[in-house]
């Protein structure tokens, strides 16, 4: 995990070495996250069954002998409905524009729909290669896949990307796609060390850990209203105390949060402690609190209160 208060050398890349960002986006749910978190080896970016999970630009680092690839885990295009949503949009169609190869990841599982099309059209005059992830490639209907298949290689069109199918979830078909997307970089420097794995601080890791359980946990209770805050961050040599604030939008939410006799308020720091515990050694002291902000989400100044970057 990055410590940047401490950022070691970064070393000269051998004779050949290829580096470079790649852009992961698509619609939401469709898996991106997870392929990042696989690309990498390590859990940085959170999932959940829910739509919508990725908030922030998120950069995940992989770094091998031939290369440092730099992954940008985008929110799903999607058709926005607040400020947000405006903002989660906005960063991922700059994200587009500002990096050396796009993996457009799509759900396989399904033939290509009215939001692949529409992300599709956004990348029409785009200048960098291409590759079309087809994702969940493990659950495809054996009497489906010509079709699918189909609709995937219709939304090409002529344009000169390529097909990849894949699974996120069992790894099948990711390492002939790292190499893929390897092959497709300029010769270049190591923009990170090469044991990062995130350019994020550990606190904004911590947050979205947090707000993972509780997506998980409370699913469509307490969809996106969620908001995490790491107040304060006290470490010795045996225990790291974290101190978080949950901010909802509504009294209704903050009593599913806590529920009754503050149960579910302990499930959900149970089980962020143990994946909090995953990335920071020693043991780990975990203590929350909820707070009620409304319409947060509808606030730019808020917004950039709890972290979100809001990118022009």
């Amino acid at each position: 995990m990055t410590d940047f208060a401490n950022l070691p050398l970064i070393p000269a890349a051998p004779e050949g070495f290829k580096s470079g960002f790649i852009g992961i986006i698509g619609r939401p749910n469709v898996g991106k996250s997870t392929l990042m978190n696989l690309m990498v080896g390590q859990k940085i970016a959170i999932t959940s069954p829910v739509a919508q999970t990725t908030r922030n630009r998120l950069q995940g680092i992989l770094t091998t002998p031939e290369a440092q690839l730099i992954f940008i885990d985008t929110p799903g295009i999607h058709k926005p409905h607040h400020q947000l949503g405006k903002v989660l949009v906005q960063n991922a169609k700059i994200a587009i524009e500002s990096v050396d190869v796009l993996l457009f990841v799509v759900d396989s599982s399904v033939e290509a729909g009215g939001g692949d099309r529409y992300i599709a059209a956004l990348l029409k005059d785009v200048s960098v290669p291409v590759i079309l992830g087809l994702n969940k490639s493990d659950v495809q209907a054996q009497d489906k896949v010509e079709a699918i298949d189909r609709s995937y290689r219709e939304l090409i069109g002529d344009r000169p990307w390529e097909l990849v199918k894949f699974s996120a979830l069992t790894g099948e078909g990711v390492e002939p796609l790292k190499h893929n997307l390897s092959d497709r970089l300029e010769p270049g420097p190591y923009y990170y060390p090469p044991d990062f794995v995130t350019d994020r601080p550990e606190r904004f890791v911590m947050g979205e850990l947090i707000r993972e359980q509780i997506l998980l946990l409370t699913r469509e209770e307490v969809p996106h209203s969620v908001a995490i805050s790491i107040e304060r961050v006290q470490e010795d040599q045996k225990i790291t105390r974290v101190f978080a604030t949950i901010h909802v939008e509504r009294s209704s939410q903050k009593g599913i949060i806590i529920g009754k006799g503050g149960q579910m308020l302990k499930r959900i720091g149970s089980a962020a402690r143990e994946q909090i515990q995953k990335l920071i050694s020693g043991q780990i002291y975990l203590e929350l609190f909820v707070k009620v902000q409304p319409k947060w989400r509808q606030s730019r100044l808020h917004l950039a209160e709890l972290g979100y970057q809001i990118e022009e």
